[in-house]
């Protein structure tokens, strides 16, 4: 039983990256499937699929390389909320990865989404992790 579920999330997929794995299996919750959706739609993994064959479920996360040098594309995935420290951001606070380069993931009451997005729609939140 793991307390830092997230952690372990991106753990798998770090792990998976620097090991060259082409998917990643992993046990589902919805804040990971939601995580996992805006990976995709950021374009730092190449396909993902839920799958319900057991109670909890599990993502199959296809990951993404350079084609020239055979990188994975996610360099870093950094935890920055833990349960022993929350971390919270307003919509003005909410920080810039890289100078933009970089993703933010931040939980809102509006649902899980990226640091620009939540400064757009002006709600803050906890800051999940950061992605680049």
């Amino acid at each position: 039983m793991y307390t830092d579920t997230i952690a372990d999330f991106l753990t798998r997929i770090r792990n998976a990256a620097a090991a060259n794995h082409r998917v990643v299996e992993i046990p589902a919750s919805n804040l990971k499937k939601e995580i996992t959706k805006i990976l995709f739609d950021q374009g730092y993994i190449l396909s993902y699929k839920f799958e319900n064959k057991t109670a909890q479920g599990s993502i199959k996360i296809a990951l993404k390389y350079d084609k020239d040098t055979k990188e994975s594309i996610i360099k870093d995935i950094q935890r920055i909320s833990k349960p022993g420290l929350r971390k919270y951001a307003s919509s003005k606070d909410v920080p810039r990865i890289l100078n933009g380069l970089g993703i933010s993931i931040v939980s809102t009451s509006k649902g899980v989404m990226t640091g620009k997005q939540a400064q757009s729609e002006n709600v803050g939140g906890e800051v999940l992790c950061y992605v680049y």
